[in-house]
Parts: structure tokens; sequence; C-alpha cells
């Protein structure tokens, strides 16, 4: 098994490398690679072009990469939301969908600035008010009301895009600030100016994003990728088996980060979540969940005792961080068994001789470090796979010990 190592951080390999003004940059979610990444990889493949598989979705890199080079594509994921903004950013939008949306956005202005309207609907997120000051959450839910009646009668690429204007605007007005690598609310010194947000300031948002999206969607893309609502753990129940030449994706990090928790704002407003119980419990249902219910969840799982996890002190590490919180320990386990049990299905629906790309992160727990990319490799010969190879791609920001590999290996 090969190693490379690099001491450097490659931003550009982040999602600070996705271009702005481009679909790459339509919705900034925490965190997301980069398409010089995923580009790098492709590129690598050599004679007929592949047939590529991304089985945890996320911001739909991968597969608007593929869709922009004309490459066949299939993407899964259990959350529909992602699914969902996937599919929006890989479309093909018609002259006539432009103008639609174009059209709609003016009406979506004339619903915010009418003050004396006292809106009928506001999502149940927990605390809402800690998000937005009142005059800013009245004009987006003026807002998204307006959009979903434009919506039965608008053609499908308009309602995306008006869907996706009024999401960067709802969340740049959100008391949020993405300076670490999760979501997290602004103290209070930092938010004197959001409290004093107008609706007119909520209008120059939104017309700012329909100007952005109005350009990048006109661009052309060639392929139009599948989307698909699937468990990782089941790969093999939707997907063909021994069909896909090259697997490029990058699953949730072993770090308890939530991405429930993370989208929460979006998911909320789009109609995706309704209560706190419903996120929890596609929390848990996601690898590597950890929003409300799934913790309690969590407490009361039991491993399977059929799948012993093949690196070699795996469970001298586990015993480790156990002893400042069983729970992480349980939570680290929980992870791996269930990416022991995707590995295999993976192996299912990879042709022969097709390779694989995971980008991974290590992680830390209290003083003990996670050699997430050792065990992912272990993980892919335990399953099938050949010729595993382990490459540093950068330095990240949070710790000095913590970096990001691709993980790569190929079927027989």
């Amino acid at each position: 098994m090969a190693v490379q190592t690099v001491t450097d951080r490659f931003d550009y390999l982040t999602f600070k490398g996705n271009l702005e003004h481009t679909r790459y940059g339509w919705l900034r979610l925490t965190p997301a690679h980069s398409i010089h990444l995923i580009s790098d990889l492709l590129d690598t493949v050599s004679g007929e072009e592949p047939v590529v598989l991304d089985p945890f979705c996320g911001t739909g890199t991968t597969a608007l990469v593929c869709a922009e080079r004309g490459i066949e594509c299939v993407t899964t994921d259990i959350n529909p939301f992602l699914l969902w903004l996937s599919r929006a950013k890989t479309y093909s939008y018609s002259n006539d969908d432009l103008a639609a949306f174009k059209a709609a956005s003016g009406k979506v202005v004339e619903a915010m600035r009418a003050t004396e309207c006292t809106p009928s609907w506001l999502p149940l997120l927990h605390q809402i008010e800690k998000w937005w000051d009142e005059p800013v959450l009245n004009a987006l839910a003026r807002a998204i009301s307006e959009i979903r009646e434009l919506e039965k009668c608008l053609p499908e690429g308009a309602c995306n895009l008006l869907k996706i204007a009024f999401c960067r605007t709802m969340i740049e007005h959100a008391n949020v600030s993405f300076g670490h690598q999760s979501m997290s609310f602004r103290k209070k010194e930092m938010r004197k100016f959001f409290l004093e947000t107008s609706e007119d300031l909520v209008v120059e948002s939104w017309e700012r994003s329909v100007s952005l999206l109005q350009k990048s969607a006109s661009t052309p893309v060639i392929g139009a990728p599948g989307m698909l609502l699937q468990d990782a753990r089941k790969l093999s129940e939707g997907l063909q088996t021994n069909r896909y030449s090259l697997v490029v994706t990058s699953p949730p990090y072993p770090n308890r980060m939530s991405y429930i928790r993370e989208l929460r704002p979006y998911m909320y407003w789009l109609d995706y979540l309704d209560n706190g119980r419903d996120a929890g419990e596609l929390d848990w249902q996601a690898i590597g969940g950890t929003w409300g219910c799934a913790t309690s969840n969590l407490n009361r799982w039991d491993p399977n005792p059929q799948i012993k996890i093949p690196f070699d002190n795996f469970y001298e590490l586990l015993a480790n961080i156990a002893t400042h919180s069983p729970l992480l320990a349980r939570y680290v386990h929980k992870y791996f068994e269930d990416m022991f049990v995707h590995c295999r299905e993976l192996f299912t629906v990879v042709r022969p001789r097709g390779t694989i790309h995971y980008i991974v992160g290590n992680s830390k727990f209290y003083d003990v470090l996670l050699p997430v990319e050792a065990i992912f490799a272990s993980l892919f010969q335990a399953a099938g796979f050949v010729g595993t190879d382990i490459r540093v791609i950068r330095k990240r920001s949070s710790k000095r010990e913590l970096f990001e590999f691709v993980v790569s290996a190929r079927k027989p």
C-alpha cells in the first residue's frame, strides 16, 4: 500500500476552489470539496470514458463536473434536499426557464416589500428568532409564500432557480458564521449589522442572486446525471451490479459533524423538514449522524457481532477513546461498521478493473488520533479491492494533526 505525505494546505482543493460565479458556487454548504480535485481524479482515466458513481452526493460537485464534461454519472444520497440541490445545479436551463425565472423574481420582490401583509407561515425551526431578526424573517416568509404560489404555474427550471435564490438570500441574512468547518451563531457584538437589516437590504441580496443565477444557469451542461435516493449501505438494491468503472466521492467524516444540523435552515424553509424529531431520525439514518434523537439512539446501539473491523489496532483505539467518552467510542465504532457494510455493497456495483477514489479526513478524539485513511484502506481490502493507495492532498486548518486524503483502490 503506497502512502504519500504533504505538509502544505491547498485551499483550491476545498470549497474555496469552487468558483463563486458559476453553478459550483450557488450555495455555500459545509463542507464541500473542490471541482479541481474532482477534475484531477477524472483526468486519471485513460481509454473509454468512465461510468461514474458518487454514492455520497453532498452538494453535487462530482455530478456537475461530469455533467459539464458529458460523462455518464449517477449520484445517490439518503438526504432528499441534497439530491434536489444536485439536480438543480446540473439542470439544463432553457431560455424559457430563464425568462420565467426573471419575470417571477420581480413578483417575489413585490412580496418582500409588502410589509403590510402578515406572513401566514414560518418554518418550525427551533428558536428561529436567533436566526433572523423580525423584519428579515417576515420578508423571507412572504417571499417563500410567493414562490410556492408561483411554483404552481412555472416550469421546473424556473422554480429551481427561485429556490436557489431564496436559499442564498436567506443564509446571507442569517445570524450565523462560517468561520469554522461548521455553521455557528454569530457573537452578539458581530450581529449589529444584521439586527439593523431592512427589507431593502434583503431585496438587494435577492436581486444580486437573481443576476448571478441568471448568468451562471445559462452556461450549458452536456450530461444529465442520474439522482437516486438510496442508503449507501444498500447500494445493490437500487444500482446495477458490475456497472460503474469509476467512483469519486467524499463520505461524511467521522468527526461528529451533523450534516442535518448544517442543512437545517435550507431544509426547513423548503419543506424537507417540519420538526426536530424528523431531523434527528434522518440524521440517524445517515452514516455518522449525531443530531437530536440520533445521539440517544446511539446510546442504545449494539455492534453487529458478525462484523469485525479489519484494521489492526481498531479496538485498541476504541478503548482509548472510551476512557474519555464511551459515547464517542460507540460513535466511531458504528461509523466504521456502517462503512464496512457500504464497502461490501460498493464492491458489487463496481465493474471489474474499476477504480474508486474516496476523499476522507482523519479525526482526533481527545488525545487519540484516528487514522481514518488507513482504516478505509483496510475496509477496501476486506471488501475485495486491491492496489490500495493513500495520497495526502492537504493540511486542514482546524488542528495541526489533521489532513485530507484520497484513498484509492481498484476491483480485480
